[in-house]
This record gives structure tokens, C-alpha cells and sequence, in this order.
């Protein structure tokens, strides 16, 4: 189905902006900390909104799509870890962020790390960080490719991914922090309205109501109960643990500037996660199950379940559904929502290749390491696109990387907070065993016992690594002590 010119029109209209919106703050954009923390002094509000349009960009609408295609509403509980994970961090962790804040003005997450132990395991999560943030930057990159291929008629998913790729890194380049807070606002905005007043009637009256769907649908796509136990914790075990150690949340807390402006910011994430994209999201797959089972997609090509690409479903749905005008608006709520995480990702990988494993070895005047972290996001965008490339599977990459992060990263985080005298060895090892026996079950795919995520075993090697290692240090700490 070929789209509209004044679709198109109304699609390049909004990219247009978005790029002089980023040229804007290229002008307004100083020194490294107004590049990566916005100034530290940004109303909760946009703080909130660009959290949810961070957590639910581009990678999760795709990809809550094609769970709602696959399981049905059910699909909406993986937004429920986010909303645990916001209130959780909340409560525990933002108030001893800004405890530490005090000692220093820190920029990244592993600065925080710094702070409870040493610069070797600041360093060494860098790096973890760096390569977890670089693979969810692909997956955001792969879901708007996917988004585009499947309206653009005659692009391939591989020019689509180029396109795509040009104007997130590009933007992204020239607004720095401040810019993609404040246009992450908008484009929550943009993306929930079009889901709930354009996607959700045109979607629902296109396939007959709910004579239609429930007609071509089995009931168990209508139940919350269509999940088995081993998802939840899987996605629990991965998904909750990110609101401690994501860089792009360690960077919107440090530009809230108090405490209370970052809990009111995270208070309102949590509440529009889950329920309210968690089950638009899965609403429009289902959509897109039906109007497969009902023939819509016949022109297209597709007839049978197996044809499709469950993620491919939500964005033919609304190409086939929307009238033109339509059609525009709703593709620019879905490239707003993979801008609004591209472009977050892309911020993190960048701050922690400057902040944390260039700038311990070589000063930088301040100009000098704006000008640099410039630099290297546009050389990290271009890895993101390539690596984006190789891949298929939006969800599949995004849980992936959030993986690897978690289980390398989580162990220390919470001991550095919580246990006294902390070693730093302990959380080092901790790092490197737990990111490293997660990215070989991975890389294996290893099939694992009862279904359970490579990151379980990764965070459970991390934490035996720690724990004994600091149980091993405390008589040496207690003997230098004495020395």
C-alpha cells in the first residue's frame, strides 16, 4: 500500500523540526555538563515524560506490539516491572544519589561507582555500560527501520535502517541533554496521542469492534492470564534492576537537581508505563493479529500467521487502516518514539566513552570536551547503525543488552549503598564474572533450565563473586588497618 504525499509531507515536516530543534541547543550548549546533564535544574515534569519516552521509545512500542500480536493484553505486564522499578529506585536509591551528589557533581553513572569504591571499577563499568547502551541505541534504530519499511512502500528494511539512522545521530549530535528532555516531552505527547486517539477508533471500527476481534480471536488474547510464570520473572529479573544502574536514569536524576523534583519525575514515569502504554501498546497488536485472521494484509502479501513478523504487524496495521493526513501524524508518533530512546541510549554510550574511560587519562579543557563528546556520538551512532544491521529481533536486542548491564552492574550498586566498608575488589570481580557468564549464554544461546533468562545465572555468579570476595578482603582491611 503506498502512502500518501501529504503523509510524507507531514512525516518530513516533523523530522525537519526535531533537527532544528537540535541545532538550537548545538548554539545554547556550553561546556560537557550542559551537553550531558542539561544545566541540572530541568522541571520534573519533562524529567517524568522523557523517562517514559526513554523506557517506552521506539524498541518497546514495536516490540509491546508484537507481544500483544503473539499473547495478547497479557503482553502489557512487562511494563508492569517498569512501573516496580521506578517506584522501587524511587525510595532507595534516588535519595543516596543525591547523598553523593553532595561530594561531587557527578555527570554518569559509573562516577557513582567511583564514589562508593575506586576508579578501577568505575572504569570497568564504563565499559559495561558503554557496550549495554550501545546495543539498546541498535534495537531503537532497528525498531523505527522496521516501523518505516513496513509503510514506505520500496524501502528496504536496510535503507530504512541507514535513513533512520542519519537523523537520530545527527540530532542527537547537535541538541546534547537539554534537547532531548525537552523534545522527549513533545514526543510522549505526540506518541500517546496518536496511539489513543488516531491508532486505538480507526484500529477498533476498521476490524468491526469488538464483534470483530472477539470473533477473530482466541478469548485467551483478552485475558491477563495468558503468561506463563518463568516470563514474569525473566522479565522482572531484567527490567526492574535497570532503574538502578541505567545510565540515561542516573543522568535525568542528576538534571532534576533535588530529590524531590526526581521522585516526583520517577512517581510519574512509573503511573504512565504501566497501565497506560503498557496496554495501549499490546491493544494495537492485538489489532494487528485480527486484521491479519480478517485479510487486511492480503495486499501486502500476507496471508497466513506465519508470514508476518509479529513486530512488523503494528506499523502494517496502521498503514493499511489510516486515512491519509492520518497516517503522517501517526507516523510521527512512532519515529518521536524511537527518536526519544535513540537518542537518550545514544547520550549514555557517549558519556560513558568521555566521562569515564577517555577523561581518567586525559584532561580536557571545557570547550575542548564538548567538542569531543560531539564527536564521539556521532562515531557511536554510526557503530549503533551497523551493529543494528546484523540484528532482527527489536526485543530480543533490547532485553539482550539490558541484560548484559544488569549482571555485571546491579551486585555492586546495591552492596556499594548498603554494605560497610565496601571492597572494591569484591565488586570488580563481581562485574566482570556476572556481564561475562550473561554474554556467554547469550552469545552460546545456551538452553537453560526451566525456561529462566542467562541473566539469572549472570546476577547469581556476580553476587557469590562478591560476597565472598568480600568476606576474603575484610581481615587484609582490618590488618592494614592495624599497619
Amino acid at each position: 500500500m503506498a502512502i500518501h504525499w501529504i503523509d510524507i509531507s507531514i512525516f518530513i515536516i516533523y523530522i525537519i523540526i526535531m533537527l532544528g530543534i537540535g541545532l538550537h541547543y548545538f548554539r545554547k550548549n556550553t561546556s560537557a555538563e550542559d551537553y550531558y546533564v542539561g544545566g541540572r535544574s530541568i522541571k520534573p515534569w519533562h524529567v517524568g515524560l522523557s523517562v517514559v519516552a526513554t523506557d517506552v521509545g521506539g524498541g518497546f512500542s514495536i516490540g509491546l506490539g508484537g507481544l500483544g500480536f503473539v499473547i495478547g493484553v497479557s503482553g502489557s505486564w512487562m511494563l508492569f516491572t517498569g512501573l516496580v522499578g521506578a517506584w522501587l529506585s524511587s525510595v532507595f536509591l534516588i535519595p543516596r544519589v543525591f547523598e553523593l551528589l553532595k561530594k561531587k557533581p557527578l555527570t554518569t553513572f559509573p562516577e557513582v561507582l567511583g564514589v562508593l569504591f575506586d576508579k578501577r571499577v568505575a572504569f570497568v563499568s564504563g565499559i559495561i555500560s558503554l557496550i549495554g547502551y550501545l546495543g539498546f541505541t541498535s534495537s531503537q534504530l532497528l525498531a523505527g527501520a522496521k516501523l518505516a519499511s513496513a509503510t514506505f512502500t520500496g524501502i528496504s528494511l536496510q535503507s530504512s535502517l541507514w535513513i533512520m539512522g542519519v537523523i537520530a545521530v545527527i540530532y542527537t549530535v547537535l541538541g546534547g541533554m537539554k534537547a532531548v528532555i525537552y523534545t522527549d516531552t513533545v514526543q510522549w505527547i505526540i506518541l500517546f496521542s496518536g496511539l489513543f486517539f488516531v491508532g486505538i477508533p480507526f484500529g477498533y471500527y476498521a476490524l468491526g469492534g469488538w464483534e470483530g476481534l472477539s470473533q477473530s480471536l482466541p478469548e485467551s488474547h483478552f485475558s491477563l492470564g495468558n503468561i506463563e510464570p518463568v516470563q514474569l520473572i525473566n522479565w522482572a529479573i531484567t527490567i526492574i534492576p535497570v532503574w538502578f544502574i541505567g545510565m540515561t536514569l542516573y543522568q535525568r536524576i542528576y538534571a532534576c537537581g533535588s530529590v524531590k523534583a526526581a521522585k516526583k519525575a520517577w512517581f510519574i514515569a512509573g503511573v504512565f508505563e504501566w497501565p497506560v502504554m503498557a496496554f495501549l501498546g499490546v491493544t494495537l497488536g492485538v489489532f494487528a493479529k485480527a486484521a491479519l485472521i480478517q485479510g487486511l494484509f492480503e495486499s501486502s502479501g500476507y496471508i497466513e500467521i506465519g508470514s508476518l513478523d509479529p513486530e512488523m504487524g503494528l506499523p502494517l496495521f496502521l498503514a493499511t487502516v489510516l486515512p491519509t493526513g492520518l497516517m503522517g501524524l501517526m507516523m510521527a508518533a512512532y519515529f518521536s518514539a524511537v527518536l526519544s530512546t535513540a537518542d537518550s541510549c545514544l547520550m549514555a554510550a557517549s558519556g560513558n566513552l568521555v566521562a569515564d574511560i577517555i577523561k581518567p587519562f586525559k584532561r580536557m579543557k571545557e570547550n575542548t570536551e564538548l567538542r569531543i563528546s560531539q564527536l564521539v556520538t556521532l562515531i557511536l551512532g554510526a557503530l549503533a547503525v551497523l551493529f543494528a544491521s546484523t540484528m532482527q529481533n527489536v526485543l530480543e536486542l533490547m532485553l539482550m543488552s539490558y541484560a548484559f548491564m544488569v549482571s555485571g552492574l546491579l551486585v555492586p550498586v546495591i552492596a556499594g549503598f548498603l554494605v560497610p566498608n565496601p571492597s572494591a575488589k569484591a565488586a570488580l570481580f563481581s562485574m566482570l564474572v556476572g556481564g561475562g557468564v550473561t554474554l556467554t549464554l547469550l552469545i552460546l544461546n545456551v538452553k537453560l533450565p526451566w525456561g529462566l533468562d542467562p541473566n539469572v545465572f549472570g546476577l547469581s555468579c556476580s553476587l557469590i563473586t562478591y560476597l565472598i570476595l568480600q568476606r576474603l578482603d575484610k581481615p587484609l582491611e582490618i590488618a592494614n588497618q592495624h599497619l
